[in-house]
């Protein structure tokens, strides 16, 4: 179970994807490392997570800060407590709303233990979470990179971290998905580190403003 310990670990295997592909060493020399993204492991991560699904990363950052508005501890009985309508003001969709009650609902009904399912390895969380209605492989990819740190994951299903593979020439213009996943295999057993570096050249090239 490889996990990124600290800062100065992070920077270490930064170091060791660019030996694997020297691209990627053109990226820390214009933008300097990446950082290290962390969101804390909680019910509240796995929300805005939720708001992030297929959407940009402002409207749904729009609608949890709604949220928080009306809500300024996120529980999950705190959410529960909310009507659709009241949702809906905090721009959830009707999917989302459904999603996030579902989600509330398991740790509500102590179905579900974050505190537990955190110190599991990522085979066994996956396991867990991809059985709750609308938590799906990219949902639970980002909650195991950025909250637990988990130094092998690479998510397919985040269409920037696809963008930038194409941008930097990493594989051919032709390549599908699937080859993209094969070309990613070479970072293991660190792809989370060659992801947050794809991430940072996305971020910094668009010259995106993140909370």
């Amino acid at each position: 179970m490889n996990k990124i310990h600290n800062e100065t670990h992070f920077k270490e295997l930064c170091d060791w994807c660019t030996h694997i592909e020297p691209k990627l060493e053109q990226v820390i020399r214009e933008f300097d490392y990446p950082p290290l993204w962390y969101r804390k492991p909680d019910f509240a991560t796995l929300i805005l997570t939720i708001l992030e699904q297929q959407v940009s990363l402002a409207s749904a950052k729009a609608a949890y800060n709604k949220l928080l508005e009306k809500i300024k501890n996120l529980t999950p009985e705190n959410l529960l407590k909310l009507t659709d309508q009241e949702l809906r003001a905090c721009y959830f969709s009707r999917q989302k709303i459904q999603y996030s009650r579902t989600l509330a609902n398991e740790i509500a009904t102590g179905k579900l233990n974050l505190i537990e399912l955190n110190e599991m390895d990522e085979a066994a969380i996956r396991k867990i979470l991809i059985k709750l209605k609308g938590i799906g492989n990219w949902t639970i990819d980002m909650y195991v990179l950025m909250s637990l740190h988990f130094s092998d994951i690479f998510p397919p299903g985040d269409l920037a971290t696809i963008k930038a593979v194409y941008e930097l020439n990493l594989v051919s213009p032709e390549s599908t998905k699937d080859e993209i996943v094969e070309y990613m295999k070479r970072f293991s057993p660190n792809r989370s580190v060659a992801t947050y570096i794809l991430w940072h050249y996305y971020i910094q090239k668009r010259r995106l403003v993140l909370e």
